[in-house]
């Protein structure tokens, strides 16, 4: 009886040990992260996507928001429509999103309800590095004031309706590697960029944009650049030379103008596209030695036989018809 006794208790202390205590279920988010979260959802008119935002739980475990595993502070905001249910989300951006002073991640993306402008205390979040406010019904400015943003590395405002010209202050974020305004309605011309550290990516297609490109854009090797669908115009070819390292350009549907037979293509050349523009001469025999992937010189004034060779055949009539009178393999002999 005494060692059934003794089990018994045994058993009873090592069941109530396993039970969690306070201190080892304390919760990790911060006060002042979770109030500002809350005050977000109810701005947002409490969606359903934030259903599991409720303040009896630990805000590091809420849907769409992550916390550093260091500090627990909330570093990760990210809010898709589509599947991830956020159709119903309506509203403004919050001003209370700048009082989450850790925020490295904000993604609002494809909210078609989220309308007005991009609200200046976005400028107070001096650690975010991915701003990703796409798809959504935005209007006004590309703010200047994004350019307060030091640690940012990548900045995508594309398919809203942002109006007006493009700051030229964004030239001075250092760490910048992509930026995309594509889809907007921005207009003026392309801003007099001047970049203290590497030149990012770059797309600005799709937009009302008139003007030439910079020379200074001429000082700087791209990966990519895209600013097809505009109304910009003038000599383009500063933008190539053996130097370079620019592996995809899309300068497609504008009205640029220049002579093209004795443009030097990088070697990293893999996409070029220049359709429905005023180029002339001809097609350079350099042409012949690059790894092109995509190729499209349609719809210009561009004359003489097609340089045989290399990738160049590998395409069809479409990537060179409409022209003056360019001819050869894969158009009409000459």
């Amino acid at each position: 009886m005494k060692n059934t006794t003794s089990f018994l208790l045994t058993l009873s202390l090592l069941l109530f040990l396993s039970l969690p205590t306070p201190s080892l279920s304390a919760e990790r988010c911060n006060p002042h992260d979770k109030k500002v979260l809350l005050q977000i959802k109810q701005s947002f008119n409490n969606p359903y996507i934030l259903a599991s935002w409720v303040p009896t739980y630990d805000c590091c475990d809420w849907y769409v928001v992550e916390c550093d595993p260091t500090t627990n502070r909330i570093n990760s905001l990210t809010l898709f429509g589509g599947v991830q249910g956020g159709g119903n989300l309506s509203g403004q951006i919050p001003a209370a999103v700048g009082d989450l002073p850790f925020l490295e991640t904000l993604i609002l993306h494809k909210l078609s309800n989220l309308t007005g402008p991009i609200p200046p205390a976005i400028a107070k979040l001096s650690h975010l590095k991915t701003l990703w406010l796409s798809w959504t019904n935005l209007t006004g400015p590309v703010p200047s004031f994004l350019s307060q943003l030091k640690n940012l590395t990548f900045l995508d405002l594309s398919f809203n309706d942002l109006t007006g010209s493009i700051p030229m202050e964004l030239s001075l974020l250092k760490n910048l590697a992509g930026i995309r305004l594509d889809r907007n309605k921005l207009t003026g011309p392309i801003p007099d960029w001047r970049f203290t550290g590497n030149a990012p990516d770059i797309n600005l297609s799709h937009n009302k944009l008139t003007g030439q490109i910079p020379e200074s854009f001429g000082y700087y090797n791209y990966t990519r650049l895209d600013f097809s669908r505009n109304m910009l115009s003038g000599d383009l070819s500063f933008m190539f030379g053996s130097n370079k390292t620019v592996q995809i350009v899309d300068f497609s549907r504008n009205t640029f103008e220049f002579n093209m037979s004795n443009v030097v293509f990088p070697a990293s050349l893999t996409s070029l596209d220049l359709n429905h523009n005023r180029i002339f001469g001809s097609l350079p025999v350099g042409l012949t030695a690059l790894e092109f992937q995509f190729l499209n010189v349609s719809y210009n004034r561009l004359c003489g036989k097609i340089p045989m060779g290399g990738k160049l055949q590998r395409f069809d009539a479409t990537s060179y018809f409409h022209n003056r009178c360019l001819c050869g393999t894969p158009l009409t002999a000459c």
